[in-house]
């Protein structure tokens, strides 16, 4: 399922088209993967739509593959032909730069977005750098495995850049799949916290109550208690102004996305300094993930049993999912299938 052009997307939109390609070879050090599933991501939306279009199109997207080997690339001898493996939103990196020496390749010059700057997993076959896939816990189904490898590793990396105390108050805006998979590794993590989650949907809030949050309420409501720490899982603008009035003095704020909508964009003329950003808080954002992030979710995950829902749709119909995830309430994470 190949994206051509960007464009909004709207009921009824077919942003992608199903095409039939030459099967695709691995280079030298690539792994040539059979895709068993693929998550579907907001990101997605971001690049059908032009805020993250990608450089070069045609272009398959998804960033979220659970994929068995096929074929080695020459010289490639890290995985085996017939292993199960995940691929992240990172495709690769220099492994030479600073950022990447540092344990921060995902702000390395060079980074390279599956999906984006290289063909992903809407496709019934890709290649990958053996050096960029994960191995799989065993007894996790490929449907559950497929969310975890962005929605849950970038949960995960904004948790890491929060730096969480065990005494503080913890915040959620926005209960979409990274929330949903984020919540209950909070609960475990951190069972003394309070755990809120801000969330416009009435049905959001009710699920949220029921995996494990202390509290759930609007936009427009406020908390039991200022929150110390607050994860903004949301596409758009409002949710960070409101969090923003919501932390206590020294309070953070992570930015969990890789692009805010326009939509709301206006509202930041209301950002008010005395009430939303003094007192010492700080406003952090998730660029990427690296593979210490989906390595160590994966884990976290299995140890925990954290298995998010998921709605399964034929690669066929992937431009439905998209649709969906555009246009409907996020209540579980949707995957394709071939």
């Amino acid at each position: 399922m190949v994206l051509t052009q960007v464009a909004p997307i709207t009921a009824g939109s077919e942003p992608l088209q199903a095409r039939e390609l030459p099967p695709p070879r691995p280079a030298a050090g690539q792994l040539l993967l059979r895709v068993r599933a693929c998550g579907v991501c907001h990101t997605e939306l971001d690049e059908i739509e032009g805020r993250l279009a990608p450089a070069k199109l045609p272009r398959i997207l998804g960033h979220q593959v659970v994929g068995e080997v096929l074929e080695l690339g020459r010289g490639a001898n890290r995985h085996a032909v017939g292993e199960r493996v995940g691929v992240g939103w990172i495709a690769s990196a220099c492994g030479d730069c600073h950022y990447c020496r540092g344990s921060r390749e995902n702000l390395c010059p060079q980074f390279r977005g599956t999906g984006y700057d290289i063909d992903g997993g809407y496709a019934e076959q890709m290649v990958v750098d053996e050096h960029f896939v994960h191995a799989l816990p065993p007894d996790m189904p490929d449907q559950v495995a497929a969310p975890m490898l962005c929605a849950g590793a970038i949960g995960y990396r904004a948790l890491r850049l929060a730096a969480v105390a065990t005494d503080e108050c913890l915040g959620l805006c926005g209960f979409g799949s990274s929330a949903q998979l984020l919540l209950p590794l909070l609960r475990q993590l951190y069972p003394d916290c309070l755990i809120c989650v801000l969330a416009r949907d009435p049905d959001a809030r009710g699920r949220a109550l029921a995996g494990g949050a202390d509290w759930a309420g609007g936009f427009d409501e406020a908390p039991p208690r200022p929150l110390d720490v607050i994860i903004d899982t949301t596409p758009a603008w409002r949710p960070l102004l409101v969090a923003l009035e919501r932390l206590a003095p020294g309070g953070r704020l992570v930015v969990n996305a890789i692009r805010k909508e326009a939509a709301d964009q206006a509202l930041l003329q209301q950002l008010d300094y005395s009430t939303q950003l003094w007192r010492e808080k700080s406003v952090k954002t998730v660029a990427n993930v690296t593979r210490r992030d989906i390595r160590e979710f994966l884990t976290l995950a299995a140890e925990h049993r954290i298995e998010p829902e998921t709605e399964s749709y034929p690669l066929a119909e992937a431009n439905r999912a998209l649709v969906a995830l555009k246009t409907e309430p996020v209540r579980s994470a949707r995957v394709l299938l071939p």
